[in-house]
């Protein structure tokens, strides 16, 4: 992964999902990319084709605000992806491209989530790198045990296709999360690890990562299918821990006075005084 014009590879990827007629132009005819050309995007964006160009091209890094939020409104971005966007424009330090350490997690948040007897917890890095979880979510799933990658396993374990009943959902979210957790960091060392290691060995991944989708975290239900206790729907939050390097608690509920209110508690049954792994 290049991330040395981190703002042209995202026109480009942008650009390629807006369909012409979408823009207001006529579609059909023979096309060398399957959405706007250039020409197009400056055009309709009010710039010069040549200026576009040197955006594509990494030449000019430095667009005004006016033109990224013209460029927005042209490739049809909303709030989050257009601040992702105009994010990839910023100056960064020049110690930013640090070489990654393990994180810690703060001994207040594995006491707060080892006395969580009634809600699977876990500790996740921006790299979806799990650093602790407690008893109940490792029952919910091994894949939630510390020392494993979210996103690895999503891609390149068969059984999260059964676990999950919303893969293909989940698994864009966790694209265009992992997008919106590192920002304009596109060339983090352990970001370019992880992003070869999933684009050999998925094609999915690949794919997904090539359209620059960008969708920070927050909550929403999500169905699983358990091995013992069966389908079962909870409700999961995304919370970051302060002082922290961007370290994020996630923390999954059952609504009250519902079938997965009883399912979650048949889980508690079969952990016990089972300990947390930390």
């Amino acid at each position: 992964m290049d991330g040395t014009n981190a703002l042209g590879e995202f026109l480009r990827a942008r650009r390629a999902l807006v369909r012409p007629e979408n823009a207001g132009l006529r579609g059909g005819g023979l096309r060398r990319v399957p959405g706007l050309r250039r020409e197009e995007v400056a055009m309709l964006a009010g710039i010069s084709s040549e200026y576009y160009l040197r955006l594509e091209q990494g030449r000019d890094r430095n667009p005004s605000v006016q033109v990224l939020e013209a460029l927005a409104g042209v490739l049809r971005l909303n709030a989050d992806t257009t601040a992702y966007m105009i994010s990839l424009t910023r100056p960064r330090p020049a110690d930013a491209r640090r070489r990654w350490q393990p994180e810690t997690v703060p001994a207040s948040v594995l006491q707060l989530i080892d006395g969580w007897t009634t809600n699977p917890a876990f500790v996740q890095n921006r790299f979806t790198d799990v650093l602790a979880a407690n008893a109940l979510a490792t029952a919910l799933s091994p894949n939630f045990a510390p020392g494993g990658n979210l996103l690895r396993a999503a891609f390149l374990n068969e059984s999260q296709r059964e676990f999950h009943q919303d893969w293909e959902e989940v698994i864009e979210e966790g694209v265009a999360g992992l997008r919106a957790h590192v920002g304009p960091d596109v060339d983090d060392p352990r970001l370019t690890e992880l992003v070869n290691e999933l684009s050999v060995l998925s094609d999915t991944f690949r794919r997904l990562w090539d359209r620059h989708d960008v969708q920070p975290k927050r909550g929403r239900a999500v169905r699983l299918r358990h091995p013992q206790v069966g389908d079962i729907e909870l409700l999961k939050n995304k919370l970051t821990i302060g002082g922290t390097d961007d370290l994020i608690l996630v923390v999954f509920h059952a609504e009250p006075g519902t079938r997965n209110t009883e399912l979650l508690e048949i889980l508690c049954g079969l952990v016990g005084s089972r300990r947390p792994i930390m």
